[in-house]
C-alpha cells in the first residue's frame, strides 16, 4: 500500500494564532497522485516530541510530510530533532549554504548568522528546493521536511516531491446531495455501506434552513464499483420517495 502521514509542527498552530492550511493542500494532492494519506498530527516546537513523531511515523507510512520548524529563529529546532531522530549529525550543507548565499545576494536582506543557520542539515540528506525564499526543505529515509509557509511549503511540494513520488491508484470520489436529515436515511446508508464494503461511504449533513439534508460521499479505486453502489443507493432513495441529486466525478 502506498501511503503516507502528515506531522504539522507549530506552537503558533496550536494556540489558534495560524489557521493550519498544509494538510489541506497536502492531503489534496495525495488523493490527486493515488497516495493513501492514514494520519495528520499536530505537534508543538518540542524536541523530544518531534523526534517521536517523526520515528514513529516513519516506521507505519511510506511517506512522512513534514512542515514547519526550519527557519532562522530559536524555536526552529525542526532540522535538528530529525537529525537526532535517525542518529545523524547536523551540519553546514554546502549546497544549502550556496543556495542561501545566492539568494540574499539577489535580495534586500542580510546573509547574517541567523539566517545561515537554515543551512545547518541532518548529514547525507537530500535538499528540497525552495524556489520562493531560497533556504531548502530536506529528505531524510522517507521524511519529507519542508517550510511552514503554505506558499513556501506548496512551492517546494510541487517542484520537489511531488515527481519523485511513487504514485498510486487514484481513489475516485462521487458525492450524492439527499433532502432528508441522515438520521431519516441511516438505515439506508447502513445497508448500502455492509453490501458494498470496499466503497468507503462518509455522511455529512448540512443545515441551511429551510434547506436540510445530507451529502452522502463515496470513495473507491474500482470505477464500476464505485457506479453500482451508487446505483443501489439512488434506487433505494427512489423507491422510497426520497428527492437527491448525484454530483460529477471528483
Amino acid at each position: 500500500m502506498n501511503n503516507a502521514g502528515i506531522i504539522i509542527i507549530g506552537n503558533e498552530i496550536l494556540s489558534g494564532r495560524t489557521l493550519d492550511q498544509n494538510t489541506n493542500f497536502i492531503a489534496k494532492r495525495c488523493s490527486k497522485i493515488g497516495i493513501l494519506l492514514e494520519e495528520v498530527i499536530i505537534i508543538p516546537d518540542v524536541e523530544k516530541k518531534i523526534i517521536k513523531s517523526v520515528k514513529d511515523f516513519s516506521k507505519k507510512y511510506n511517506n512522512v510530510f513534514v512542515t514547519g520548524g526550519i527557519g532562522p529563529t530559536h524555536d526552529d529546532i525542526t532540522a535538528k530533532s530529525v537529525a537526532t531522530a535517525f542518529k545523524k549529525k547536523l551540519i553546514l550543507n554546502k549546497q544549502a549554504k550556496n543556495l542561501l548565499i545566492d539568494y540574499y545576494n539577489r535580495s534586500r536582506f542580510e546573509l547574517n548568522k541567523s539566517r545561515m543557520k537554515m543551512a545547518y542539515l541532518p548529514s547525507r540528506s537530500t535538499l528540497i528546493l525552495n524556489p520562493v525564499s531560497g533556504a531548502p526543505g530536506f529528505k531524510v529515509k522517507n521524511v519529507w521536511v519542508m517550510a511552514g509557509v503554505p506558499k513556501i511549503m506548496q512551492s517546494m511540494f510541487l517542484n520537489s516531491i511531488e515527481p519523485k513520488l511513487k504514485k498510486g491508484k487514484i481513489t475516485k470520489t462521487r458525492s450524492v446531495k439527499v433532502n432528508k436529515p441522515e438520521g431519516d436515511i441511516v438505515d439506508i446508508i447502513n445497508n448500502i455501506n455492509k453490501e458494498f464494503v470496499p466503497v468507503d461511504i462518509g455522511s455529512y449533513p448540512f443545515f441551511l434552513p429551510p434547506k436540510v439534508g445530507t451529502n452522502i460521499v463515496f470513495r473507491c479505486k474500482d470505477d464500476k464499483l464505485l457506479d453500482k453502489s451508487i446505483k443501489k443507493f439512488c434506487s433505494i432513495l427512489k423507491s422510497n420517495g426520497i428527492f437527491f441529486s448525484v454530483e460529477k466525478n471528483i
